[in-house]
């Protein structure tokens, strides 16, 4: 949904939100391997938050973070889903490559009717042969908790997102484990009438979160040891729901007094964005109060893009779909005295870079396997301006039965050009993102050649991934 407090381009935002804090020289980089505190949120859009020009909705924990390091203003997430981005988050490997490119669907379970094209087989578990985060960094001297959603597993039937006794982080070399789903809603029975009403909280008052709670003990418990701790919040996905009236209160009047017209999803959407800049907040106090901020290499990033109902993105797309709206995403970054203090980046990174970064800070041995992505430690470091790649890849090929309009597809960022191929009809699309951010004038027929040659590097890419492709019926 475009909405005038989201801003289109964030550059100006960022510098002026950062202005003190970008004077401010990094101290030469540590020789210590950090802690390393990783804060993943569920569906939450581009600009849905202050430092990439959200206006309407208060989220200074955000922020904080952004002016303490830096913010990647173009980072991506592995796909437009869940369950296919968080799996190539953990492992450092392509959704195509793991066939890993949707949500997690039982057994048997059926594409969408009356469909073109046949998609692959859904995938179903996270095969534990994959080198997760924990295991790379456990051999390194490394305390590991994983605490919040997972949706790596079918295991668990209809708690889908849950924590499965053959499948999941404990089986994923992490040694604590919660799946805590605290206040969101999820853990709500169906049905309004089944959610808890507003509590008694007084303006600035939020409704307790165990999820984070229990993150914060593991902090405690392992304050005076070297720790990776998975964060991985439920917010700000659906069933939208708040517990803090004045929340809403306080969206629905800011609203109308900027004569903005928002529904109550969107309200309540607003009033989530800010209870999780809470929530991150209380994790970053709790560094703070422990003594270990200083030496704690903090990620902050997204699964997806934000959902099409709610999402303030500015860009075109959502979740879903491979348009910008969809893959690309906040990314924060903070590590103080080696990480400058307020800068920022427009160099593409994506979560997938997550493996190997955090194998170099922490001295470990990244996993003998094939990655997909590439440590982008001396970009946040200061060290350099650029990587030694200009392409990016993504792989989409299902239906959604949610979105009408999401078509198999894959994409490719080469430099500033970004290719979309749909299977359906073999049509691509042509974008250059430096003119164009939005995505609205397609150049694939006024520059077919230069199609024609991404989209073949796009396919000949997927094919030595050992991607799986949607098929012809009949």
């Amino acid at each position: 949904m475009h909405l005038p407090s989201a801003s289109l381009c964030q550059t100006a935002g960022i510098a002026s939100l950062m202005l003190g804090a970008a004077a401010l020289p990094a101290a030469p980089a540590t020789t210590t391997p950090p802690n390393i505190m990783l804060i993943l949120i569920d569906d939450l859009g581009w600009g849905d938050i202050g430092v990439y020009g959200q206006k309407f909705i208060d989220t200074p924990n955000f922020d904080r973070l952004a002016t303490q390091g830096m913010t990647l203003t173009h980072a991506y997430a592995p796909a437009p889903i869940c369950s296919a981005s968080r799996a190539a988050s953990l492992t450092g490997r392509s959704p195509a490559r793991l066939h890993f490119e949707f949500v997690t669907k039982p057994d048997g379970a059926k594409h969408p009717a009356g469909v073109v094209l046949n998609p692959p087989p859904y995938p179903r578990d996270l095969p534990l042969s994959e080198i997760s985060l924990a295991e790379a960094l456990a051999p390194a001297g490394y305390k590991t908790g994983y605490y919040g959603k997972w949706h790596l597993t079918q295991e668990t039937g209809g708690k889908y997102l849950g924590h499965g006794a053959k499948f999941g982080p404990a089986q994923q070399g992490f040694a604590e484990t919660s799946e805590e789903r605290g206040s969101h809603p999820y853990n709500y029975p169906k049905g309004k009438k089944n959610r808890p009403g507003p509590g008694a909280f007084k303006p600035g008052e939020f409704a307790p979160d165990a999820l984070t709670d229990q993150a914060i003990g593991f902090l405690r418990r392992h304050r005076d040891e070297r720790f990776f701790l998975f964060l991985s919040y439920y917010y700000v996905h659906y069933p939208l729901h708040t517990r803090c009236k004045w929340l809403l209160d306080k969206y629905d009047a800011r609203a109308k007094e900027l004569g903005i017209n928002l529904n109550e999803a969107q309200l309540t959407y607003a009033a989530f964005v800010e209870t999780m800049d809470h929530l991150v907040g209380r994790a970053l106090d709790a560094l703070d109060q422990l003594g270990l901020a200083e030496n704690t290499f903090v990620v902050l990033t997204s699964d997806n893009g934000g959902d099409p109902r709610v999402a303030w993105n500015g860009l075109r797309g959502s979740k879903w779909t491979l348009y910008e709206g969809g893959v690309r995403g906040p990314f924060i970054a903070r590590w103080p005295g080696v990480i400058k203090a307020g800068s920022s980046s427009a160099t593409p990174v994506t979560a997938t870079d997550l493996m190997p970064t955090f194998c170099e800070a922490a001295g470990a041995e990244p996993p003998p396997v094939t990655l997909d992505g590439m440590s982008i430690l001396p970009l946040l470091a200061g060290k350099t301006q650029t990587l030694a790649r200009d392409t990016l890849t993504w792989h989409f090929p299902f239906y959604h039965p949610d979105h009408v309009n999401t078509r198999p597809c894959s994409s490719m960022r080469k430099g500033d050009m970004k290719l979309i191929y749909f299977y359906e009809d073999e049509r691509a699309e042509l974008y250059n993102l430096a003119e164009d951010p939005q995505e609205s004038s397609d150049l694939a027929k006024t520059q077919p050649e230069l199609a024609a040659k991404l989209r073949d590097e796009l396919l000949s890419t997927l094919k030595a991934q050992g991607a799986r492709f949607p098929t012809r019926k009949g």
